[in-house]
């Protein structure tokens, strides 16, 4: 196990990215546990933290922390394995603190508990599949870089050609397959190319972009779409919510306590409705 952790990650070169990719799981886990205990309201645990009447939130220290770790990974050479390393951890600390509250930043409004705030998840999982991919060697688009021929048959100028060329049709599909709501296939799509083939010829998501503007309101088409939903894709968004709020803890408060007024942890006291 060390010597393939040493052969796949050290020697080449990925221990920062592994380092990232360690920190931000294990930071992200650990904001998971706190937010939940504090929601919980456990008397033992720690409590928001504020500055008179502000809360100040997570993502903050979040921001303070990639910025240290960015410059000193730009400012660290090269030759200072060690200290790179320290900078990928701390860099990933901070992107999960504000992965962790991107909805907020989103919507600009404290959506951390309901519904909206499942977009924070969604985007610290994001990070974690492409960081992943990134980790085992799998390149955006399939690029592995330019090589010539070296039996010089081939100019360079031909093979950037070939690469451009098939760079651009690689993006159009990935653009293409995110204006029919496939935000996940896209995304993987730019590492595995097949998979925006698939996902730009199958039939877009009903409220997407491209079934907006393509599909005639009770068309075929349409009920295809709105069908392929109900069948397919409500199934697989349930067992994700399932996942998320397992890992991440349950949105939207229950309406009880709202109307009881309970001290909600993260804003202070909620809203009797």
């Amino acid at each position: 196990m060390i010597e393939l952790f040493t052969h796949r990650i050290v020697e080449t070169g990925r221990l920062p990215l592994f380092s990232f990719l360690v920190a931000f799981i294990v930071m992200f886990v650990l904001t998971r546990m706190n937010v939940r205990l504090i929601r919980a309201d456990v008397r033992w645990w720690f409590k928001n933290v504020k500055v008179g009447e502000m809360h100040i939130h997570h993502v903050v220290f979040g921001v303070v922390l990639m910025l240290v770790g960015g410059v000193a990974g730009f400012a660290v050479p090269d030759l200072y394995g060690g200290f790179n390393v320290v900078a990928a951890v701390v860099f990933g600390m901070g992107s999960a603190l504000v992965l962790d509250e991107f909805a907020l930043i989103l919507h600009l409004d404290d959506v951390y508990w309901t519904e909206k705030g499942r977009a924070s998840v969604d985007a610290v999982f994001v990070a974690i599949a492409v960081t992943g991919l990134l980790l085992i060697g799998v390149r955006p688009l399939g690029f592995e870089g330019i090589q010539p021929d070296p039996d010089g048959d081939t100019s360079r100028a031909v093979l950037v050609g070939v690469y451009a060329f098939s760079l651009g049709g690689n993006l159009v599909l990935a653009v293409i397959t995110l204006l029919k709501g496939k935000i996940w296939t896209g995304l993987l799509g730019l590492f595995v190319p097949i998979i925006l083939i698939i996902g730009a010829i199958r039939i877009a998501r009903p409220g997407s972009p491209w079934a907006r503007w393509r599909y005639e309101p009770g068309s075929r088409k349409a009920r295809s779409a709105q069908w392929h939903e109900e069948r397919f894709r409500r199934p697989l968004i349930r067992v994700k919510i399932w996942v998320q709020e397992f890992i991440a803890g349950r949105h939207d408060l229950d309406l009880r306590h709202r109307r009881k007024g309970v001290t909600d942890p993260r804003g202070g006291r909620s809203k009797v409705e």
